[in-house]
């Protein structure tokens, strides 16, 4: 048989997803630094936490959705602080001083105390464009965790209250395992810690 009759096939890169996704990861690790500074239901969560902890989400696999072409320009700090979005990780760091920073997409030269994986981009799109909770893609096994499953969910209960300040109420409700009642958290400092997370995360 001829195999060159028959070329092999590459996938397609899927750009606009990754590049969905790559926004979202990035808005996601932008703002939980921020909540644990102005939530004090975020911050306790943050605490149970150990020191020195570095957390990431990502997409697998890892090899094929590597940095964004454009990563290699960015200066360093831009790079280290996650000025930008260029890539499917989210990494972030819990201090010696208890402090929580997001660190960026690059997972290079980091050792990690708790990886979540999704395990392929359409299991990412399915959480991320809100067909379902963060809980029930885990039940659905669409995300796999490697490290201290207590760890993973502290993680996911942040995740859940993050976004409810980050989400419209109609989409937040599909995100969430649980939307908060008016008597857990009020109208008003849902909004204004809204507005504070979104200025204080992506104006410094």
């Amino acid at each position: 048989m001829n195999t060159s009759r028959y070329p092999e096939i590459k996938p397609g890169q899927k750009w606009i997803k990754r590049f969905y996704l790559a926004i979202m990861l990035w808005t996601v690790g932008k703002a939980i630094p921020v909540a644990a500074k102005v939530d004090k239901d975020v911050k306790k969560e943050i605490d149970k936490l150990p020191n020195n902890f570095t957390l990431r989400l990502m997409v697998l696999p890892e090899r094929a959705f590597p940095l964004f072409f454009y990563a290699k320009m960015l200066p360093a700090f831009v790079a280290d602080k996650g000025l930008l979005p260029y890539g499917l990780q989210m990494i972030l760091h819990k201090d010696k001083e208890g402090k929580l920073h997001y660190q960026g997409a690059d997972p290079r030269g980091k050792k990690f105390d708790l990886s979540m994986a999704f395990k392929s981009l359409e299991a990412a799109m399915i959480v991320f464009t809100f067909r379902e909770s963060s809980p029930t893609g885990y039940a659905h096994d669409r995300f796999v965790v490697e490290g201290y499953l207590p760890n993973a969910t502290i993680f996911m209960r942040v995740l859940d209250i993050v976004q409810v300040y980050l989400l419209p109420k109609a989409i937040a409700r599909l995100a969430v395992k649980r939307y908060p009642s008016g008597s857990e958290m009020s109208p008003l400092k849902k909004h204004i810690n809204r507005i504070v997370i979104y200025v204080r995360a992506f104006t410094f």
